[in-house]
């Protein structure tokens, strides 16, 4: 009996040593009241959906993927976008694990968002994006990066007032 207590002790200890980082608690974003137009985003190594929306209908339509690996050849992309749909902010997914915790695509979506505010002085919102892309073929998309785009900016959306 004292060994099965040593161990779980052990566990215990290594288990409040570990470090995990957890999605924070959604929260709703502060958005002015005057921001209307929405870019929105499901950030991918080699594909980027793309949505644009708006707030007077709450709804999204997707736009061509970006079919980009580079940071460059992404960020150019989105700026022809920016220029054509003139958006107040844009809106990243931000992907983690179902139980919260951050993974490698969590980082690189954060850096993305990062790239996006410095280039183009647009303030970007985060959401989280889990299930996102399952959502999106559950629903029959052809395209899912655009259809987990629309999801994402949707749910942004949905979370104004």
């Amino acid at each position: 009996m004292s060994d099965i207590s040593s161990s779980n002790k052990a566990a215990d200890a290594a288990f409040s040593s570990a470090k995990i980082t957890v999605a924070p608690a959604p929260q709703k974003p502060e958005v002015p009241a005057h921001f209307q137009q929405f870019l929105g985003f499901d950030f991918g190594i080699k594909r980027t959906g793309c949505a644009s929306g708006n707030r007077v209908l709450g709804g999204a339509s997707p736009l061509p993927t970006i079919k980009a690996e580079g940071a460059e050849a992404r960020l150019a992309a989105v700026d022809k976008l920016i220029r054509e749909w003139q958006p107040h902010a844009l809106v990243i997914g931000v992907p983690y694990h179902p139980d919260g915790a951050a993974h490698e695509n969590t980082a690189r979506a954060l850096k993305f968002g990062r790239q996006l505010r410095s280039r183009f002085k647009l303030p970007v919102y985060e959401v989280d994006e889990r299930y996102s892309t399952t959502e999106a073929l559950a629903g029959g998309a052809r395209d899912a990066d655009a259809a987990s785009a629309c999801i994402i900016l949707e749910q942004f959306l949905r979370s104004l007032p």
